[in-house]
């Protein structure tokens, strides 16, 4: 075997890991304002159609969605989702772009929906 056939191992050395300590001047991550998507009572919608949008728009299972559509019953208004500003706006301009209720012949159009800020 000649010289330049010969291989040479070289011995396994780690590198050093360099950390970056965070600089005390580094203010925490800012968490972004939290706010509800509030679903309110309408006579005029039915069990089945407030079930079928929940798991729809939210995808809530079948029990959530019911439980939901219990409370906009009995109280006038769920929550929904608790997101970011811009997830729900997205969500309520969804609820109301849902259409109405076939089921319901007093039905005009698509329920009501607002967003507010988490307390």
């Amino acid at each position: 075997m000649s010289q330049s056939d010969a291989a040479v191992m070289e011995p396994d050395v780690a590198e050093p890991v360099r950390v970056r300590k965070a600089k005390p001047q580094d203010p925490p991550p800012k968490r972004q304002p939290r706010y509800h998507v509030v679903l309110w009572d309408d006579p005029n919608h039915t069990y089945d159609y407030v079930i079928e949008m929940l798991r729809s728009l939210f995808g809530h299972t079948a029990e959530t969605a019911f439980q939901l559509a219990k409370t906009v019953d009995t109280d006038g208004r769920a929550v929904c989702l608790t997101t970011t500003r811009e997830h729900a706006e997205l969500k309520r301009d969804q609820i109301h772009a849902f259409g109405k209720d076939d089921r319901s012949r007093n039905c005009k159009g698509s329920m009501s929906a607002s967003i507010e800020p988490e307390r």
